[in-house]
């Protein structure tokens, strides 16, 4: 508990270790982060370890965008916000819920030092005439995605940093499309705010082998 809090008082990455073990059992998700910039070298890497994943038909349908001026970050969190607030309201949500959620979530977009968003790049899967498996195709490229974040994820924390997975531009997609001005060809899935924490997460706990394994034979 001393290092992980003398770490997070400090300003510096801290050096991890490079076994993948613990590399996976480490990464955590940080809602919380310092003002330091990520530097550019790191976001690269990351971007690139993500390119390395699985995908169908070596496809690599995914393309980042790098947000790390607070100019850009505040313009996608406030689009965000108010389509948000719409949904919470329609989930019953009392008006201090409601509240309290907008500021976090804004304060998770603005706070970060670099915001990536992954988006879903459909234009050169492959084609086929019947809509059965070009449904299957788009399902392996949904699938590619997620193993390109957790690349992405994976390499961040092994640089010292930390970061987290945001669903929420599932949730609005046209929304963050319009603020950031992307084209309708990139489906926007997943924001990855990352930097230094401020502080420790609390973790929640992994279910065991024996839960996760239902048939061995």
């Amino acid at each position: 508990m001393t290092d992980d809090l003398g770490r997070i008082a400090g300003s510096q990455p801290e050096n991890r270790s490079s076994l993948l073990s613990e590399t996976i059992t480490g990464r955590r998700t940080v809602r919380a982060f310092q003002p330091t910039p990520v530097p550019r070298e790191f976001i690269e890497a990351a971007i690139r370890a993500a390119g390395w994943a699985p995908s169908p038909h070596g496809r690599q349908p995914w393309r980042f965008v790098v947000l790390e001026s607070l100019a850009r970050r505040t313009i996608l969190a406030d689009a965000m916000a108010a389509d948000w607030q719409r949904q919470l309201e329609l989930d019953g949500q009392s008006n201090d819920i409601v509240t309290i959620r907008l500021q976090k979530g804004r304060a998770r977009m603005i706070d970060a030092p670099a915001l990536v968003l992954a988006c879903l790049y459909l234009n050169e899967l492959d084609v086929y005439p019947d809509p059965e498996r070009q449904e299957a195709e788009r399902i392996m490229a949904i699938q590619s995605l997620g193993a390109a974040i957790q690349n992405l994820l994976l390499t961040v924390f092994s640089a010292g940093y930390d970061a987290g997975w945001m669903c929420a531009p599932l949730f609005c997609p046209g929304i963050v499309q319009d603020a950031l001005g992307l084209s309708a060809d990139l489906h926007p899935q997943a924001l990855i705010p990352m930097g230094l924490p401020a502080k420790d997460p609390v973790r929640k706990a992994r279910k065991t082998l024996e839960a996760l394994v239902v048939s061995w034979e």
